[in-house]
This record gives structure tokens, C-alpha cells and sequence, in this order.
């Protein structure tokens, strides 16, 4: 893999290699692109799927993005986007990440000889790169159309589920505990797919 001494590799092509594979091949996605400290890939490709998301909703709902320079609708757009790219996807990332690893610590807790133990699981770093792969589906989830994003938001947490089991082997019912509150968070909240599920319920 190119640029990459583990992990992900680099550059557009990779980050549209890595798209493509975690939507059709998840499993060998998670088990072959997820390296323990290797981050910097997952937080361009987080990036990358925010940059999309963003571009499709103003390409589709112009009217949705707030007028930050009243006179020029074209550059409140071309503002919001740098906004969404510089500063909300990498801090949503790591909201929805460190969710994510108290939710992981949480399914990881046992009971043993009478006293509580965690189970061996992978570390944070891995939590991160699978919050921010299992997001591919959200880079179509852009344009206004409330199935569309509900749609891409339920595979998102499918695959956040499949990448925790990879990375943490953890099982079924300790993933879903571990996976449903970032996936929530993230896909859910951030996405906006709640606020297209409640659009779908008239609620």
C-alpha cells in the first residue's frame, strides 16, 4: 500500500480504494486497514466522507446552509464547507471516537473470581480508524432526501458493528453495547439521519 507502512493507504486513490472496500468487503476492510496507531489515514478519510456529505446536501438544499455573508449565497456556501472540512469533521471524529471508547470500556467489563475485569480488546487507536471507516456510507447521505440518509445512517452502525467485532472481538451483544451510542452520536446526530427518520415519521 502505498505511503503507508500499515493501515490505510494514502492519497485520493487510496481513500477511494478504502471507501469501496469498507462498503462491499467490510470485514476484510476492518481486519487488514486498521492498524494500532496509525490515525492519520482514518482522519483524512473522515474528512474526506464530511467533505462529500457536505457537498452533496448544499448541491441538493442551498437554501439549508446559513447565510454567513448575506450578499453572496455562493460564499456562505464555500464557508460553511471550509468550516465542515477545517474544524467539525475532525472534532466530530473525536467526539464520536472517545463515545465510542467509554462504550467499548463499558462492554468490555466482566465479572471474574468476584471482582470486575476488562476484557482484552484493541486500544483506542483502532476505536478511532473504525468510527472514522465505518462513516463511508455517509459521503452519500448529502443530498436532502430523508430514506437516503436514514438508509446510509443504518449501514454506518452496521458497519461500526462489524468493524468493533473485528478490532475488539468482542461478542455480539458487547459489540451492540459498544457500537449503538457513537454510532448514534455520530452517524445518527451528526448526519442528521435522526432528524431524517423523525422527517419520515411526520414527528
Amino acid at each position: 500500500m502505498s505511503g503507508s507502512s500499515g493501515g490505510r493507504p494514502r492519497g485520493l486513490r487510496g481513500i477511494a480504494r478504502t471507501w469501496g472496500e469498507v462498503l462491499v468487503r467490510p470485514r476484510r476492510a476492518f481486519a487488514n486497514g486498521i492498524t494500532p496507531g496509525d490515525q492519520a489515514p482514518a482522519l483524512t478519510f473522515a474528512v474526506a466522507v464530511a467533505a462529500a456529505f457536505t457537498l452533496g446536501w448544499i448541491a441538493s438544499d442551498p437554501a439549508a446552509m446559513p447565510a454567513v455573508v448575506p450578499s453572496s449565497p455562493l460564499l456562505s456556501q464555500a464557508v460553511v464547507f471550509l468550516v465542515v472540512v477545517a474544524l467539525a469533521a475532525p472534532v466530530g471524529l473525536h467526539l464520536t471516537a472517545a463515545a465510542a471508547t467509554v462504550a467499548v470500556v463499558v462492554a468490555s467489563v466482566e465479572i471474574a473470581d468476584g471482582h470486575f475485569a476488562l476484557r482484552d480488546r484493541g486500544g483506542v487507536s483502532e476505536t478511532v480508524q473504525a468510527v472514522a471507516y465505518a462513516s463511508s456510507p455517509m459521503a452519500l447521505a448529502g443530498p436532502a432526501i430523508p430514506e437516503l440518509r436514514v438508509a446510509c445512517g443504518a449501514y454506518a452502525a452496521v458497519l461500526l458493528f462489524v468493524g468493533f467485532r473485528e478490532v475488539h472481538g468482542l461478542g455480539p451483544l458487547r459489540t451492540a453495547v459498544a457500537a449503538v451510542p457513537p454510532a448514534a452520536l455520530g452517524y445518527g446526530v451528526g448526519y442528521r439521519a435522526v432528524a431524517a427518520a423523525r422527517t419520515l415519521l411526520g414527528a
